[in-house]
């Protein structure tokens, strides 16, 4: 079996986004450089989105050429609601972006204000005038939704297909509200491996209901190709009720090598980043189980 797992940081969009009191851009700056020292070579740098919806990522796009700068060497990536924030992505320098759309319609609704049909077309219509640009397409709420309840996998299927006809390759399934449970993650993880070979697959999932590690393991097992997490646990989705927490990067990381995975994360670099995290940023951090001692170099890597 592979032992290598690629481990994506999200801190800095779905960490940052619950957060009520704006964050100072250098000290969002200052976590991203915490994150890049860890070792992680993928982070989603920001949402793309109107100050007037979610006034946090007012400062996405300089903080996206600052950080493209400095580390020419990590992929930096955000996530964009429509043609316009794919746009000021790419106008950032930014070489991935992430549409996002709702297998829930009642979801989709309240979180893009589009229908499912109206969300296609915009991203038809960002895959048509960026064709240059990759783009890994999230898809909200696939194990459960706050409205609509369980999901079904053959509308996940159908939405999926419909994607790839647009040209999207690469997905992300998102557990938004915490919903999943192991095996509803193992169903949809090896349905969709086994309907659409070839096609990239990742996971993003919240610890609402304290399973975010044991989830992320098992869609992990049945072919992700990569996993997504927050430093801190800190985040959740502001059009959801009930997101609270993702996945912490370092409770994660802490499991991984314990279970002999090559993560590429120095993990008390990762844990240092975290407790400066915590002193700095009023959020919700309840995704975040780990004990960060006072010397983060008592916990010693295997």
């Amino acid at each position: 079996m592979n032992k290598t797992v690629k481990l994506v940081e999200i801190g800095p969009r779905d960490g940052f986004q619950n957060v009520k009191s704006f964050i100072p851009t250098g000290i969002k700056l200052n976590i991203v450089d915490g994150l890049v020292q860890a070792g992680f070579k993928k982070i989603q740098i920001g949402s793309f989105v109107s100050p007037k919806a979610i006034v946090q990522m007012k400062d996405t796009a300089y903080i996206a050429r600052k950080a493209i700068e400095q580390y020419p060497e990590v992929e930096f990536f955000g996530l964009v609601p429509n043609l316009y924030g794919a746009k000021a992505a790419a106008e950032a320098g930014l070489k991935e972006i992430t549409p996002v759309i709702s297998l829930s319609v009642s979801h989709n609704l309240a979180n893009v204000k589009r229908t499912h049909e109206q969300s296609l077309e915009e991203i038809k219509r960002i895959r048509e005038e960026f064709p240059d640009l990759r783009i890994t397409q999230d898809i909200a709420t696939v194990f459960g939704c706050p409205f609509e309840g369980e999901m079904s996998i053959d509308a996940l299927l159908e939405l999926i297909g419909k994607l790839h006809d647009i040209g999207i390759h690469a997905f992300t399934l998102c557990d938004t509200v915490g919903l999943a449970y192991p095996t509803i993650v193992e169903n949809v993880f090896c349905t969709v491996k086994r309907e659409f070979p070839g096609v990239e697959f990742n996971v993003h999932i919240h610890d609402t209901r304290n399973m975010g590690i044991l989830n992320s393991y098992v869609a992990l097992q049945c072919g992700a190709d990569s996993i997504q997490t927050t430093v801190g646990g800190l985040g959740g989705c502001p059009f959801a009720p009930g997101a609270t927490g993702n996945t912490s990067s370092e409770d994660l990381v802490y499991m991984l090598n314990k279970c002999g995975y090559e993560t590429g994360i120095d993990f008390n670099k990762l844990l240092a980043t975290a407790k400066y995290t915590k002193s700095v940023v009023e959020g919700d951090f309840s995704g975040h189980h780990i004990m960060i001692p006072e010397n983060p170099c008592v916990v010693t890597q295997n």
